[in-house]
């Protein structure tokens, strides 16, 4: 049975009968049963209610088969209406059409050319900072952002009118909303990783690693190409809700699971090139691990953050 404690115009509460059931659930093999049948209620209400969506979603993983339709309207590509989702969705692979078309003409796209880079002049188009054709140079740094948050969503979205519009919200939405904390991240990191392991933070500075730390792959591009997908996924819930400090985490549990490793290394750049490049067998209990972090220094979410 649903908890109904939780009533619109509330924050949710924490219930013992609904952790415990949670907890009976989970040990039998069925976890998250409770809170997917919370998600479909809300997603019943008409107008839905952005703030209590972005909390749940903040508080816990979105399942699989709700995650693109609320990424969808926590960023905006749908309306809070759901009756006016069909017909806006129409709107967008109009829209989607035409500006490819228009790309098309004017030759900038081929049927060759990959969709991450098609969607890229798509976004530049409708940002009105297209280059000419003849000025057309490699992709800056922001364009290099772009195109590894669009492969990623490719992954995620299985329409390419889905995964232009995701990846055109999760990055316009990025950078008007964390824009300006981003380049306060690396700081942030120093200071939790003190909190949790002195020791390592005091390697890490005495070879020379903390400025070489992939911070870009980290924080500008919020773990695309560096996390699979499936746990990639799990971390964008918590930024597409309203978190970029959750990367924070992220990249201070990934320093805590290599500690061994990373201690073992004596040169700065060494360590950094591991980073990049780390393994990716382990990254889901990474994952769970950061959440649990991040909820334990800046709490569990009552409301929209």
């Amino acid at each position: 049975m649903v908890t109904t404690s939780w009533r619109p115009g509330e924050a949710m509460a924490e219930d013992p009968q609904r952790n415990f059931r949670s907890a009976y659930y989970e040990k039998v093999g069925f976890r998250g049963v409770e809170e997917k049948k919370s998600l479909e209620i809300l997603l019943k209400d008409n107008p839905l209610d952005l703030e209590k969506l972005s909390t749940f979603t903040q508080r816990f993983p979105l399942p699989s088969v709700y995650r693109i339709h609320v990424w969808k309207v926590l960023l905006g590509v749908l309306p809070p209406h759901s009756d006016s989702h069909a017909r806006v969705g129409g709107f967008r692979r109009e829209q989607y059409q035409d500006v490819l078309e228009a790309l098309q003409v004017m030759r900038f796209v081929q049927p060759a050319t990959p969709s991450s880079q098609v969607h890229l002049r798509m976004f530049q188009l409708e940002s009105q900072v297209l280059p000419r054709r003849s000025e057309t140079l490699p992709p800056g740094t922001e364009s290099q952002d772009f195109l590894s948050i669009c492969r990623a969503m490719e992954e995620l979205a299985d329409e390419p009118v889905d995964c232009y519009w995701l990846t055109k919200a999760f990055v316009s939405q990025f950078h008007s909303k964390f824009g300006d904390s981003v380049p306060h991240l690396p700081k942030s990191l120093e200071h939790y990783l003190s909190q949790e392991e002195p020791r390592l933070l005091a390697h890490l500075r005495s070879c020379g690693a903390m400025p070489l730390l992939p911070y870009t792959l980290w924080f500008r591009r919020c773990f695309a190409g560096c996390l699979p997908e499936s746990s990639l996924q799990r971390v964008w819930d918590k930024v597409v809700s309203g978190s970029c400090k959750v990367l924070v985490f992220v990249a201070l549990e990934i320093l805590l699971s290599y500690k061994i490793l990373l201690l073992g290394l004596a040169r700065g750049d060494a360590i950094a090139s591991f980073l990049r490049e780390m393994p990716q067998e382990n990254t889901d209990a990474i994952v769970t691990k950061a959440v649990d972090l991040w909820h334990k220094y800046c709490g569990t979410p009552t409301h929209a953050a």
